[in-house]
């Protein structure tokens, strides 16, 4: 196989709108692609695991993380902070593993500030304002306070949708998810991260 650069898979949404369905589906189709787990300083949730969902600390450790620069990306979320620890994410690079993340607009913008071309950018639509609220609702996690104020975030994080690469819009999941696998495979095979082609072609010329 050719040698490639990795790539940093950057998957955003509103809340409600499915990217973290979608990133469960992508990791369960590729046992290749690792999830980068964030830090948080928001309290546990029935059902997560510390260490595979997030990494959960408290603020002055995230603080501290700040300041050590531990991040390669972090933003205020709802009034906790999220940021993606450095370390891990260039762990799996070194590995040869595709890397992606599942983070807002902003942390999206930061990650492409560190790491330009290597950094893949898709952001999911609700087919409505409307359906979104729905979703909201149906989980039955938030108070209605809660849900206006993501509501209130999404129209933010819609406006920013032209900062990424690729749109799509969650209608059905499976479909939505199929449409991003097939950005991935894409993104793997573009000539620019392909850092043995050159080698390979010349021995291919060699061997005629």
């Amino acid at each position: 196989m050719l040698k490639r650069r990795g790539i940093l898979f950057v998957i955003s949404s509103p809340s409600g709108a499915g990217k973290s369905t979608i990133a469960r589906m992508l990791l369960k189709s590729d046992p290749t692609l690792a999830m980068s787990v964030s830090a948080t300083t928001r309290p546990i949730r029935p059902g997560e695991v510390d260490g595979k969902d997030y990494n959960f600390v408290d603020l002055d450790t995230f603080k501290q993380m700040v300041a050590d620069g531990d991040f390669l990306e972090w933003a205020h979320v709802f009034g906790h902070r999220y940021g993606t620890p450095k370390k891990p994410v260039y762990d799996n690079l070194a590995a040869g593993r595709d890397i992606l993340f599942d983070i807002d607009w902003q942390g999206a913008q930061q990650l492409f500030q560190q790491a330009g071309g290597d950094v893949v950018r898709t952001f999911i639509f609700p087919p409505s304002i409307e359906e979104l609220e729905a979703r909201l609702r149906k989980r039955g996690t938030d108070s209605d306070e809660v849900i206006d104020a993501r509501m209130a975030r999404a129209a933010s994080e819609i406006s920013h949708w032209d900062g990424y690469d690729y749109v799509l819009v969650n209608e059905v999941a499976q479909d939505c998810f199929e449409g991003v696998k097939n950005i991935l495979d894409a993104e793997r095979h573009k000539r620019s991260r392909q850092t043995g082609l050159i080698g390979f072609v010349r021995g291919m010329s060699k061997a005629g």
